[in-house]
């Protein structure tokens, strides 16, 4: 039986276990098969990985005995949005899912926001389980219950907190990654280090390109650390009223920048948080929080590792300066008209703040754009 390694979400009442290492997609009916009240789940699926997930994780349950209903929705971004998201819901309710039933969300952060939210509204709650099946769902977006879908006006700005019943992290599904998206879910493996544990980045800068290239010892435990870190923060702060917070380090120039991307393919989450930490970094060098030293170490480590790490890495025009301040302007982070940053007094030690003068941030994003 494959070895894994199992990280313990302590919510009172809504606690939950985060299984990481091979093979776990092969042993879904002994880990799912608990919480059915009757044998069958609806999964919720993207083309990309039915392609390769799909068939194993139907052919473990159905030999369980559970019956498996599978919606394969389209791959990318534009999914997580109204349409797929309202599709997704009536044929759940088609299948005659119920509450006591079981939704499986097999996929990336897509499908796992896409599927955690619709389980949340569903008959105001079903159970759900996260399988995910790139690196970065599985440090980040498959743990702690944010599920949504982005709206016009900007990146998840509709959603729901609803805990999964279960998180099975299959280390196996790296293997079938492309390297783009491997290096951008390293960009939030990253960022755990970043913003509190300056020891892990330290082993990062060792080990990070042994993640990259598929040693299993070094994934697990990256994934393992990232894992350990969210459920600690997570379970002190369910609903992002304070420490939660912390979360979001690099996110506040993430979104605007996938936003001034529409969303496409030019530039990836993972990639977008990995260009936000760095800035992040660089913002707070210029408020004099932490040393130079600090944002040229991050941006060291992503350029070792051959990972986008500013704005001159995006393909394509960006709007100015004024205008990318106006989007991030539109992150649900924003209190009283206040923009928050996650900021650093050094690696491992991120804060949140509102107190961040407009025209250093203005002066930042024109110095970066000046770069391309």
């Amino acid at each position: 039986m494959p070895s894994h390694e199992t990280v313990h979400v302590s919510l009172p009442g809504r606690a939950y276990d985060i299984l990481i290492g091979p093979g776990l997609i092969e042993r879904a009916a002994e880990t799912i098969g608990p919480f059915l009240t009757q044998p069958r789940v609806a999964v919720l699926t993207d083309e990309h990985v039915a392609r390769h997930h799909l068939e194993p994780l139907r052919a473990a349950l159905e030999g369980a005995g559970i019956a498996v209903s599978a919606l394969v929705l389209p791959a990318g971004e534009a999914t997580k949005g109204w349409t797929e998201f309202s599709r997704a819901t009536e044929w759940l309710l088609a299948e005659k899912i119920e509450r006591n039933d079981v939704v499986v969300a097999l996929g990336g952060g897509v499908i796992g926001d896409l599927a955690g939210f619709a389980a949340a509204v569903l008959r105001r709650g079903v159970r759900f389980v996260q399988v995910p099946t790139t690196l970065l769902a599985q440090v980040d977006s498959s743990v702690g219950g944010k599920t949504g879908i982005n709206a016009a006006a900007g990146k998840n700005l509709v959603g729901a907190f609803h805990q999964p019943s279960l998180v099975l992290a299959d280390t196996g599904c790296l293997d079938t990654l492309a390297e783009r998206d491997l290096k951008a879910g390293y960009g939030e493996v990253l960022k755990y280090g970043l913003l509190g544990d300056a020891d892990f980045f330290g082993w990062l800068e060792g080990r990070g390109a042994a993640v990259l290239s598929g040693d299993a010892d070094a994934r697990l435990r990256a994934i393992r650390r990232s894992c350990e870190m969210k459920a600690e923060i997570v379970v002190r702060d369910e609903t992002e009223q304070g420490d939660r917070a912390l979360l979001n380090l690099g996110h506040t120039f993430c979104h605007a920048l996938e936003a001034a991307t529409e969303y496409s393919d030019r530039l990836l989450h993972g990639e977008g948080v990995a260009i936000g930490c760095a800035m992040a970094f660089d913002l707070s060098a210029r408020l004099g929080l932490c040393s130079q030293e600090e944002p040229s170490r991050v941006r060291a480590h992503l350029a070792d590792l051959g990972l986008k790490a500013g704005l001159a890495d995006i393909e394509g025009a960006l709007p100015d300066a004024e205008a990318l301040l106006e989007l991030m302007a539109q992150d649900k982070k924003v209190i009283d008209g206040q923009l928050r940053f996650v900021l650093a007094r050094g690696i491992g030690e991120a804060f949140v703040t509102s107190d961040v003068p407009r025209e250093t941030v203005l002066a930042l994003l024109t110095d970066a754009l000046a770069e391309r």
